[in-house]
Parts: C-alpha cells; sequence; structure tokens
C-alpha cells in the first residue's frame, strides 16, 4: 500500500486502509434488534482496568492502565477509529508543506474542558513543553524528537511551535522532513492540557479536567487501587459522541476475577480472557466474545546490566534462548490458537507487514542450536545462577511463563522460573527504576497503526519505553532514515533492515502476536473491539 505525502493532510478524515477486522455490532443482542428491549442512554459501563502507574498526565503516560483512562478524558488532534483510520478531533486541519518540514494546524472554536476553558492552541504548545522541559522530563519525550528544540532524546524547549495571533491555530517546524508526522498526533503524548493542570500538574494528574467524552464523576472518582468513575462528558463537541452515561473501570487483582464476574453480570464488558478460559470462553459466553486480530506484539526483556549477558556472552546467551522457546507449541496448548508466534518485532496487521525479514529464523525452535550457543557463551564465562522471567500476577501470564521457561530448562539444561509481582504497578516499577533482578515480561499495545511506532519508543536510545537502555549507533540511524523518507512504503524499506538489526541484538526476546479476546455480559450491546484490541467504550450500551 501506498500512503502518499498528501494524504496526510487530514481536512475530514485520513483513510489508512488497516487490515484489522473490527466486530462490527458484534455484540447486539436479538432483544435489541427486535425492538422488545431498548438500550438505556444514561447506563454506567463497567469494564476491568488496572491502577495506573503514575497520575493520569498523557505525556506521563506510557502503559495500558493508564492509557485506557486518558484516552477516555482526553481528545488530540485526531482520534483513530476501530479500523485504524484518523479523523479530525480537535482540529479542522492538518496540513504539510511541500516536504512535511512544517506542518500547520487549525483547530476547531469553541471547544472546551469540563472547566468551561476553551481548548487553545497554546493547551497543545505548553503540554508538549511539559512533556520534553529539560528540568523534569515526562516519559513520552521520544514521541517529540523530530521537532526543533529538543535533542535525540526528545528532551528540549520546542522551538519549532509557533502559536497563531488567534491563538486557534499552530505550526509545527520539525528538523527534517517526517512523511507521518500528521498520523502521530492521535496518540495521547499529544494530548492538550487544560491551564490549571499546566499550572499545577501534581493536582491536574489527580484530579483531570477533562476534554475527552468523558470526565471525572466527582472529586472522589478516582478510589486508587480499587476503581475510577467516568461520566459522559457534555463539553466535548467531537465525533466520539458517549451513547452511555459513563464508564467505570474497575481495578482487578486477577482476571479470573474479572471473567467470573463478567460471568454473573457483575462487569459488563472483559477485554482479556484468562489463560485458564482459553479453551471454554467461547462456549460459556454464548456469542458475546471476540477473538480477532490486534496490534498487539509481545515479548521478554534481558536487560545488558544483568551477569552474562553483556557483551559477546550476552549476544550468544540471547540468541541460546530464543531458540530455546517453543512458541508453536505454547501457542497453541496456552493460548489455544489466541496468539501467533512472532515474525518481527510488529504486528501482522500493521500496513508493511513482512513474516520474512534476514535473520527471523532466530524466532524459531531450534533446541540443537540453542545448546551449542549456550556452550559458546559458557566458554567465554561459565554460567551460574537461575534463568527468571518476571511478570505481574494480575495480567494472566503465569501459564505461558512457566511454559516458556520449562521450555528453556530442557532446551539449555539450566534451572529456569517464572518471578511474580503481586500486581502490574510494582512490576513497571521496579523496572522503570532499573532495580528489576532477572529477565521481564514486555509487549507493545500500538499507539498509531504505523510500523516505526512499534520501534523507535521501544529500541531508539533513550527512548521513553526503552526499559532496557539499549542502544545501537546502525539501528538509530536507520530509524531517522525511515522517519524522513517520503512514503510510508519506502520507510517500510529502512525499518525491515532496522528490525535486521534488532534480530541480532535481541533487546528483547519475541515472542507472539496477541489476538484481543474477551468479552460482554447478556444484555450488553453493540461492543466492538478496535485495531490495537480497546474497547469502543463510547458506542457499548446496555438494557
Amino acid at each position: 500500500m501506498n500512503l502518499k505525502r498528501t494524504w496526510l493532510v487530514v481536512p475530514a478524515a485520513l483513510a489508512l486502509g488497516l487490515s484489522a477486522c473490527s466486530g462490527g455490532n458484534a455484540g447486539s443482542s436479538s432483544s435489541s434488534q427486535s425492538g422488545t428491549v431498548e438500550a438505556t442512554p444514561d447506563a454506567i459501563i463497567t469494564v476491568n482496568g488496572s491502577e495506573p502507574q503514575n497520575p493520569l498526565l498523557p505525556g506521563n503516560t506510557n502503559e495500558v492502565g493508564g492509557g485506557k483512562l486518558v484516552d477516555l478524558l482526553f481528545a488530540g488532534l485526531i482520534y483513530y477509529d476501530a479500523k485504524g483510520e484518523a479523523h479530525n478531533d480537535m482540529a479542522e486541519s492538518i496540513e504539510p508543506n511541500e516536504d512535511s518540514s512544517v506542518w500547520t494546524i487549525k483547530l476547531k472554536k469553541g471547544q472546551k474542558f469540563s472547566d468551561g476553558t476553551e481548548v487553545k492552541a497554546h493547551n497543545f504548545i505548553e503540554a508538549w513543553n511539559k512533556v520534553t522541559d529539560p528540568k523534569s522530563p515526562m516519559l513520552n519525550t521520544n514521541f517529540f524528537v523530530p521537532i526543533e528544540g529538543t535533542d535525540k532524546e526528545g528532551v528540549g524547549m520546542l522551538t519549532g511551535l509557533k502559536a497563531d495571533e488567534d491563538d486557534y491555530g499552530f505550526t509545527v517546524t520539525l528538523k527534517e522532513p517526517t512523511s507521518d508526522f500528521g498520523l502521530r498526533l492521535g496518540y495521547s503524548a499529544f494530548y492538550p492540557l487544560p491551564d490549571s493542570t499546566l499550572e499545577n500538574p501534581e493536582a491536574g494528574g489527580e484530579m483531570p479536567i477533562a476534554n475527552g467524552p468523558y470526565k471525572l464523576k466527582d472529586e472522589n472518582a478516582w478510589e486508587h487501587n480499587s476503581r475510577i468513575q467516568l461520566v459522559a462528558n457534555p463539553d466535548y463537541k467531537g465525533e466520539r459522541q458517549p451513547k452511555n452515561g459513563g464508564i467505570t473501570v474497575v481495578f482487578y487483582a486477577s482476571l479470573d476475577a474479572a471473567f467470573a464476574d463478567l460471568q454473573s453480570g457483575v462487569l459488563d464488558v472483559l477485554d482479556a480472557i484468562p489463560d485458564s478460559a482459553f479453551s471454554t470462553y467461547e462456549g460459556d459466553l454464548k456469542g458475546r466474545s471476540v477473538n480477532q486480530p490486534a496490534a498487539i506484539f509481545q515479548s521478554f526483556a534481558i536487560p545488558e546490566s544483568l551477569e552474562h549477558f553483556s557483551g559477546e556472552e550476552g549476544k550468544l546467551r540471547r540468541e541460546a534462548i530464543s531458540y530455546a522457546i517453543d512458541r508453536e507449541t505454547i501457542t497453541k496448548k496456552v493460548f489455544q490458537d489466541t496468539r501467533t508466534p512472532a515474525k518481527d518485532f510488529s504486528s501482522p496487521v500493521i500496513p508493511g507487514f513482512m513474516d520474512s525479514i534476514s535473520g527471523n529464523d532466530v524466532l524459531t525452535y531450534n533446541p540443537k542450536k540453542a545448546k551449542e550457543l549456550w556452550e559458546k557463551a559458557d566458554a567465554i564465562s561459565p554460567w551460574s545462577g537461575k534463568f527468571t522471567i518476571a511478570y505481574n500476577s494480575d495480567g494472566g501470564h503465569q501459564a505461558w511463563v512457566d511454559a516458556a521457561t520449562n521450555s528453556i530448562k530442557n532446551a539449555l539444561g539450566i534451572e529456569a522460573e517464572g518471578n511474580p509481582y503481586p500486581e502490574f504497578k510494582s512490576l513497571r516499577t521496579d523496572i522503570t527504576n532499573r532495580t528489576i533482578k532477572g529477565a521481564f515480561r514486555t509487549g507493545w499495545q500500538a499507539d498509531y497503526p504505523s510500523m516505526l511506532n512499534f520501534l523507535s519508543p521501544i529500541y531508539a536510545t533513550g527512548a521513553g519505553s526503552n526499559d532496557t537502555d539499549y542502544s545501537s549507533k546502525e539501528f538509530d540511524g536507520l530509524l531517522a532514515q525511515a522517519s524522513s523518507a517520503p512514503t510510508v512504503d519506502e520507510a517500510n524499506e529502512f525499518l525491515y533492515k532496522a528490525q535486521e538489526v534488532l534480530l541480532k541484538d535481541l533487546p528483547v526476546i519475541p515472542l507472539w502476536y496477541a489476538n484481543v479476546v474477551g468479552g460482554w455480559a447478556e444484555g450488553v450491546n453493540n461492543v466492538t473491539f478496535d485495531w490495537h484490541s480497546v474497547p469502543v467504550y463510547t458506542d457499548i450500551t446496555k438494557n
């Protein structure tokens, strides 16, 4: 598919042609279709989630628990629909110059935050500068690397931003042509912040002032480690108008508990199925479930800081461990074909995906080769200790971690086992603080539908989600060439070469691509899971 530069003008909608299938109205019940029971438009929909790692500031949120919430509370310049197609939200138009090095953005007038203040250009410009502030940079600085004023990690005052005199538009000057920059603007790092949060980010993170489809119910809406209650935001005038009265996100300690609540009708929508129910959930839910491709890549990371995993020894051991994992058997027996063994570092639903990148044989099961490589590493420095993979117990990961470590143990003849954390937040804290003592589970749910998004935020030097501190000049150079390519197809050619570098270095061990598997309760209708596995919450209704 050729995505020409001129397609990125976004006057009304930006068609990406994403191949992910939408569930449509798969959740519509027969009673609703017959007209005997009507949906209640003010009904509150209960869904599963997890306690955010940080306060709800879009520029400082790069994990699923918080990301789900900021996407409901905030609206950016564009948004992505269920198929991954981009539509204007706060933006009236987004237009590049001839070589895509300068972007002119015009805002719709009359768009407001939930405190009644208007959304203007400075709310974007100052919010973005909060992310890249050299004194206290936030997690998502990497998304701002292309803009003039930042360093290679995206830190620095954004001199490339200039507001129009009327404050209803601004220009973005980039360091070099970037053909897909307009496509990136629907990601949460680019959301605006109201004046009150710009003045006091700490307070704004705990009590977000929304400009999206939902807002906090009241000052007690966020019950930490329990739930958060959102209600429809009457000040939001965009296309994503809620068809329900609100969303209550319940923070579950385990997917098994969430699935039990779904079956009993306590929970309305569940966006993941516990591995214990993979073989039975479709029968249990009787037509109220989904199993479809999504833009999700799963892996585990092995930091170079760990003993035996630096230099040539570490390279050999990473290759050995990758060859030692029987992905085909694990995806069939543990996941019941709700996962597909990985062939690269992206996702099959992303435009340009290729399953034959040079060097991806390292992702096949070959215990003989794994043992040979391990012995070569032992010749450099004999192995000692136990290989562990950390995971969060509240995410349904134990079964695959046990299977993967058993596969490693059997192939290499070493001790290997899982290292469970009670919940996602504590795992992420140790990863962020670099205090974790072994390998750890990782993954990526796409921010925007582009192969570049699967690579740059995770593996670029200094990137916000680069949890292993991986750094490669060759890889970074290929990313830069891809970013400045005039078309997506030309960019992808550089990204295939960048992935060849990753397949040699293996900063993470690719495992599989995840389908979105989820379900909904009886009487809940219009449930659609989008291109990157998230329910389209605004469309959900119930009787």
